[in-house]
């Protein structure tokens, strides 16, 4: 039986079927997280909760704040660590594409005419002059993947650009956390600035008072001094909270990436620092496998793997492949005249031999890669599994002691107007109000603190739990 001819077209078909059927890089099997089943401090609250994801809460939900949740979206569309972020993306998935098309031949059309004369000396006794047209279709040196080599290297290109989209994602968590906790930041400070000049405000109507006293002989000169004292400290805090706000002003302005307007910025008070939604109970450890940064980091371990099995097949022949079709003649309008097909074909394989334990140490150093990127991923687990067990450790106590600064504050409160009515009644000595109205002020600042302490770890706990952005 007479074996039918194949042509180029079919030898190139039948090749790009066998290649890329296979890779030799190991099986992927996502490893154990090296962390306990469980936090050390039970994730629950006071608050009804669910088993919601913190990944399935979109930001807007949870920061229900309308001044907050503009800044947010302005912060997002101009801050710059984020769009160069976003832009290495782009990168990464130019690069996936451009390891991708390496997959498939490169087919070029080239045109061409050739011109050569000899001189008569060479061609008997008459110079000759002889030109030759062609027109071809065909691809050159086109790699045939049997052994997976360029898929391996598509693989890893293709992880490597996942990654950076988990990054991208990751920078925009911590982006909107950090937004938050700058104007949850820059409101208790405008709280603690107003509570310092209302108490320079007191104070200095205290002093008048006290200085009123003097003149008519009723107070003591140790009395004026006494409430001087306290009305400076007042006007320096209020000088350093007014420094502090703007200093508050200027981070909140840098992250969101442009001119903030006075209609975004938060109120003097307390209400803005408690305006979150509560944080989901019952969340096993595993929801930090969902974190986008070990989402990236897994990501970079698959990449790594793949890219084992372009180590492997280096140890194996490579064939590539040239190949034209078209058309030629010795004059234009003979090119595309009867009989004047033309081709090439010409395969070439590549049997490495002796390399010096190159390609051997090629692939340990690729081995060698996949378990850095093992211990990396396990690290951001461990990592994650920490500022997590932290914020929780924290958060455990915060309703407590929120609680009890309440009390505090009216324990003191109550204090202080009974110390300032026996002042003014000649009772006591102004020592024991000014000492009252101290412990006053105190107590209402460490309030400011303490709320801004238990929004800043909703905020982190939200971060830290690859809350949704």
């Amino acid at each position: 039986m007479k074996l039918r001819k194949l042509s180029p077209g079919v030898v190139l078909l039948l090749a790009g079927l066998l290649g890329g059927c296979t890779t030799l890089a190991p099986d992927y099997t996502r490893p154990p997280a090296p962390v306990a089943d469980t936090w050390p401090t039970p994730l629950s609250t006071d608050a009804p909760g669910t088993r919601q994801g913190m990944a399935d809460i979109a930001w807007r939900d949870f920061f229900v704040d309308t001044r907050l949740q503009h800044l947010i979206d302005l912060a997002l569309g101009n801050n710059r660590d984020l769009r160069a972020t976003a832009l290495a993306i782009v990168k990464a998935r130019a690069q996936y594409r451009i390891q991708e098309a390496a997959l498939y031949p490169a087919v070029s059309a080239d045109a061409g005419t050739t011109a050569r004369r000899t001189p008569g000396d060479l061609s008997g006794g008459q110079a000759v002059t002889s030109r030759s047209h062609s027109v071809d279709l065909g691809v050159s040196n086109w790699e045939i993947d049997l052994f997976g080599r360029i898929q391996s290297l598509r693989d890893q290109a293709l992880e490597s650009y996942l990654a950076s989209e988990e990054t991208l994602r990751s920078t925009r968590i911590s982006l909107v956390a950090e937004v938050a906790t700058a104007y949850l930041t820059l409101s208790a400070d405008e709280a603690l600035l107003a509570l310092a000049r209302e108490t320079l405000s007191n104070q200095q109507a205290s002093h008048a008072l006290t200085r009123k006293r003097v003149e008519l002989g009723i107070g003591t000169e140790l009395e004026l001094h006494q409430i001087e004292t306290s009305v400076e400290t007042a006007r320096r805090d209020v000088a350093a909270y007014t420094a502090q706000v703007d200093t508050d002003r200027n981070a909140l302005a840098l992250l969101v990436g442009t001119q903030l307007p006075d209609a975004l910025l938060p109120p003097a008070g307390l209400e803005s620092i408690t305006a979150l939604r509560d944080i989901p109970v019952g969340l096993p450890s595993s929801v930090l496998q969902q974190r986008p940064d070990v989402l990236a980091a897994e990501r970079q371990l698959r990449a790594a793997n793949a890219n084992i099995g372009a180590a492997r097949a280096a140890f194996f022949p490579s064939i590539s492949l040239t190949a034209t079709a078209g058309t030629a003649s010795g004059s234009l309008g003979g090119l595309f005249a009867a009989g004047s097909g033309a081709w090439t074909f010409v395969p070439q394989i590549s049997l490495p031999i002796f390399n010096a334990g190159a390609s051997q140490a090629n692939l340990r150093a690729a081995e060698a890669d996949r378990d850095i990127y093992l211990a990396r991923y396990e690290q951001t687990i461990q990592s994650a599994f920490r500022e997590v067990a932290d914020a929780l450790a924290q958060r455990a106590t915060l309703y407590a002691r929120l609680d009890a600064q309440q009390r505090l504050v009216d324990a003191t409160a109550a204090s202080y107007r009974l110390s300032e009515a026996r002042y003014q009644k000649g009772v006591d000595s102004y020592l024991s109000a000014l000492d009252a109205q101290r412990s006053l002020y105190t107590a209402r600042q460490n309030l400011v603190s303490l709320k801004l302490l238990a929004a800043s770890n909703a905020v982190t706990l939200y971060k830290v739990l690859g809350g949704g952005a």
